[in-house]
């Protein structure tokens, strides 16, 4: 019978330094970039790979805020049009979170302030932003770091049926204030389809008591 004492095998112990990339050539660049990486990094063997080329969406970071009024136990979510949906049969209006991808010299923080105004007419304060999470949303084939955030929010200050956004940006933003069951049943029946959304739900689902 296989023995779990046994097995010490320590768990993430190659870094960076692990790694070669011997050459980067950007294929694409346009309002999002692709690079093609030539690189060969070490196997858990101990030897060395074979050298090999993968492309990397290059689509920068982005902010991700969770509102959430912790006493009437609601949340805001956004409803807008997302092109990579198309391809499936699937409606491209999806419900999310405030998010946005940076500008030049802002910092996480910065961007959940600026992205709540912009697109939910909401103000938040630097200080009320939480981090939850930093994680990567697709690392196989992009470099995109999500910062995961929330805040809590007056939701009797937010009228559901707004819309928002930033014209030049083509944004056209609903809101919606629901309950986090409300929410989280929109989850369960496949309603919430991004993964930011359904990770920071499982996150309030978990946490909401102690907010």
């Amino acid at each position: 019978m296989f023995d779990k004492k046994e097995v010490t095998t320590a768990m993430l112990q190659y870094t960076k330094e692990d790694t070669n990339v011997l050459s980067v050539e950007t294929k694409y660049s346009g309002f999002f970039k692709m690079n093609e990486y030539r690189l060969n990094h070490k196997l858990f063997s101990g030897k060395q790979s074979d050298t090999f080329c993968r492309e990397i969406f290059e689509r920068g970071d982005a902010v991700v805020v969770v509102l959430y009024d912790p006493k009437k136990d609601a949340l805001l979510l956004l409803e807008q049009f997302r092109p990579g949906i198309l391809r499936t049969n699937d409606t491209p209006w999806m419900l999310e979170f405030i998010a946005g991808m940076f500008n030049e010299n802002e910092s996480p923080v910065d961007v959940a302030v600026r992205e709540a105004e912009e697109e939910a007419n909401i103000k938040l304060e630097p200080a009320s932003v939480k981090l939850i999470m930093k994680y990567f949303s697709s690392p196989g084939g992009t470099s995109e770091c999500i910062h995961l955030y929330w805040s809590a929010f007056d939701s009797s200050k937010v009228l559901s049926g707004s819309v928002y956004g930033l014209a030049n940006e083509n944004e056209d933003i609903m809101l919606h204030v629901v309950t986090r069951q409300e929410a989280l049943e929109l989850m369960e029946s496949g309603k919430i389809s991004n993964a930011a959304t359904i990770i920071g739900l499982q996150w309030l689902a978990i946490n909401y008591q102690t907010l």
